[in-house]
């Protein structure tokens, strides 16, 4: 189902029948085609005309030329802003095909060496009068020229989505290509300083939210996938809170957000909190704030970390909501779990056989005579099975302990769904965020790979 573009609200598109489409962002993407086409045209400036689609032999010296131009600047600032707008729109409209041979055409040109080399023996000379000039004529010659271009399409309207997005595609391109990853490497670097923490703004979503963003929330679930509207209301109730991260320029689209469920204990199974026919409880009773779903949105600022300062502004809001609140942790997936013991245990092992029987965990003799041995395993794997880096195998362990969680409790059967059973087995675990110690944990997780355990974890590694 999809609602129509000027809703202002989803209330009354509920209905558990109703599923979700991120219509959204094909409307955004035809937005800013028509608002770029408006700029580009704004110039009386010929552009090159490339067809949607692939960028054909033909159409690479005119597209180059005016890469080059908008580089150099020529006909000044408007005109290299049109022509930067005319440019995204050709970017826009290619295939994946096209738009690596448009960016194999931006990754080429590299800081003129001779005039690098002839500035640094400037500076290596300068007095202190001229000092800093030649340091800052140095540094402009230094700056990758795309790094130029970059910065013009930031200019445009929605251009930092744009230059978002086009890193996710930079970063599907650039395998063993070394100009491409360069060039992933620059866009990261300007991403990294347009996003720093201190520009976002954190924002509570609740239902009565534009129909659009509900969509897109939808759309960016990671962890517990959206069934229809009726789901998604049940995450934005009254004894639920879901938080986001947005950027001033991307109004429209959350960079990261937090699911959390406000409960009297430590949540076990993510059953009950997505249960829709659930009562509500009365979160001015809780004590436990359980953060069930964390998701990154932007594929393009992968590697931008905003998790920790979600986390302690998520709780810094929610204490001053509920001053109550004694308990905050995670209910949290073990993605790489079941892909590890599969890999150590043979195929026809009676572990790896029963696992790979269909509902063996609706079989209470089966599940108990498994219990304890997979338990045990998991704790292993959480603990000791570390990256040649020192960090956790898991990813999401690797998360919360980087932001300074303790592994509180392994949960057998915590998710019975196909993706819980398929990734681990159905467990789940807590990772607790004791408000004392999340700098203490953070700094001996960074600094020497120690994890934080709790006795109950570590009765299961002994």
């Amino acid at each position: 189902m999809t609602i129509p573009a000027d809703d202002t609200s989803a209330a009354a598109a509920l209905d558990s029948g109703d599923t979700l489409e991120p219509s959204g962002l094909a409307r955004t993407l035809a937005g800013i085609q028509d608002r770029w086409h408006e700029i580009a045209e704004s110039a009386q400036i010929v552009f090159a005309r490339v067809p949607p689609g692939d960028l054909a032999r033909r159409d690479l010296p005119r597209v180059r030329a005016d890469i080059q131009a908008c580089i150099a600047g020529v006909g000044g600032d408007v005109s290299s802003r049109a022509r930067a707008a005319a440019l995204g729109r050709t970017y826009l409209g290619l295939n994946d095909g096209g738009k690596r041979a448009f960016l194999e055409l931006l990754a080429k040109p590299v800081p003129d060496r001779t005039l690098v080399e002839e500035l640094a023996r400037d500076v290596a000379g300068a007095d202190d009068a001229t000092y800093e000039a030649k340091i800052g004529a140095l540094r402009a010659a230094v700056e990758p020229p795309a790094t130029r271009l970059f910065r013009q399409f930031n200019s445009l309207p929605a251009g930092i989505k744009f230059l978002v997005d086009l890193r996710a595609d930079l970063l599907r391109f650039c395998a063993g290509n070394e100009p491409l990853r360069r060039l992933e490497h620059e866009l990261r670097d300007l991403l990294a300083s347009w996003f720093d923490i201190g520009f976002l703004d954190l924002e509570r979503i609740t239902w009565d939210a534009r129909a659009s963003l509900l969509e897109r929330l939808a759309s960016y679930e990671a962890v517990h996938e959206v069934r229809n509207w009726r789901d998604l209301k049940n995450r934005l109730d009254t004894d639920r809170r879901c938080y986001a991260f947005f950027h001033p320029l991307m109004p429209d689209e959350p960079l990261i957000f937090m699911e959390v469920a406000l409960t009297s204990e430590l949540s076990a199974s993510i059953e009950p909190l997505l249960d829709t026919a659930a009562p509500i409880g009365n979160p001015r009773e809780a004590t436990t704030a359980i953060f069930y779903s964390i998701s990154n949105c932007q594929r393009g600022l992968a590697g931008i970390s905003f998790g920790n300062a979600l986390i302690k502004r998520v709780v810094a809001d929610l204490l001053r909501e509920f001053p109550q609140l004694k308990v905050f942790s995670t209910l949290s997936p073990i993605p790489g779990f079941l892909g590890w013991l599969t890999a150590c245990e043979p195929a026809d092992s009676p572990l790896t056989s029963t696992l790979a029987r269909r509902g063996w965990y609706r079989d209470a003799s089966v599940a108990g005579a498994i219990e304890t041995p997979l338990l045990r395993l998991c704790a292993h794997y959480l603990v000791e099975e570390k990256r040649r880096s020192g960090e956790a195998r898991d990813p999401v362990a690797h998360f919360h302990l980087t932001n300074g969680a303790r592994v509180e409790r392994i949960d057998w059967l915590g998710d019975r769904s196909a993706k819980g059973l398929r990734e681990s087995a159905g467990m789940m675990v807590n990772y607790l965020y004791r408000l004392d110690q999340i700098d203490e944990n953070h700094e001996a997780y960074k600094s020497s790979g120690k994890i934080s355990v709790s006795t109950g974890v570590r009765a299961l590694l002994r």
